[in-house]
């Protein structure tokens, strides 16, 4: 395959050209097994490459780690080839947990049996605004105690990576729950109309209501946000 502006042989179609710095795809989509993983790059909706990564997980808890990083790796390294401008991934969530820690890239969910097709109908929706600041950038609020500790704070860095999050201002810390369950457990809740959501996080019987701002502009495409957010604290094992 040659770069689609300056037809430069590229090493690997769909690869990103070092000539003259063009992007040959768009998106990424990543369909992760444990042992095999299939990376699909699109441009403008079409497959213009595919490449698979397999491994053999190990037996011995030893080496275990080593071997899901190496390939989470792997997989990662496939789609820095390419530099796309979002990645889309469903399947096994440990190894979708490492992919995702390895990448810098705007990283979505999708969970349906035809990941591909499922991509094609997101790209024909309205994008949102991506935003590039840090979790602390994010951060903001009169009330800068986060519940939780560790968990807590893990909570809200994971909802400050996604994207299309502008700010989270923490709430007023509610201390009359019943306590019944142990641990931290946090959910998004339903958006409201200007397409902003909640984040509470419980503790015990402490409980937290955090407003997580958008760039959602209404109501369907905040429940877009939400239901990553959701997914994304489930990955973490974190959810409620």
């Amino acid at each position: 395959m040659e770069c689609r502006r300056c037809g430069t042989p590229l090493e690997r179609p769909g690869d990103y050209c070092l000539v003259c710095r063009t992007a040959n795809v768009d998106v990424v989509v990543l369909e992760l097994g444990r042992r095999r993983a299939t990376v699909s790059c699109l441009l403008d909706g079409e497959i213009v490459a595919q490449r698979t990564v397999t491994t053999s997980p190990e037996s011995d808890e030893r080496w275990a780690p080593t071997e899901l990083r190496n390939y989470a790796g792997r997989i990662a390294d496939e789609v820095r080839r390419k530099r796309p401008e979002e990645v889309y991934a469903t399947g096994d969530r440990e190894t979708l947990r490492a992919v995702r820690a390895d990448l810098h890239y705007p990283f979505y969910r999708v969970d349906e049996e035809a990941p591909i097709d499922a991509v094609r109908r997101k790209q024909g929706e309205s994008p949102l605004e991506v935003v590039e600041a840090s979790a602390e950038e994010k951060l903001g609020g009169r009330h800068t105690t986060v519940i939780g500790g560790r968990d807590g704070r893990r909570a809200l860095e994971t909802v400050a990576a996604h994207p299309h999050v502008k700010k989270i201002v923490p709430g007023p810390i509610d201390a009359g729950g019943s306590g019944s369950r142990t641990g931290v457990r946090v959910k998004a809740t339903r958006a409201d109309d200007n397409g902003n959501v909640r984040l509470l996080v419980r503790d015990g019987s402490s409980v937290q209501e955090n407003r997580i701002v958008t760039t959602a502009s209404n109501r369907e495409l905040g429940e877009t946000v939400r239901d990553d957010l959701n997914e994304a604290l489930g990955d973490a094992e974190l959810q409620e």
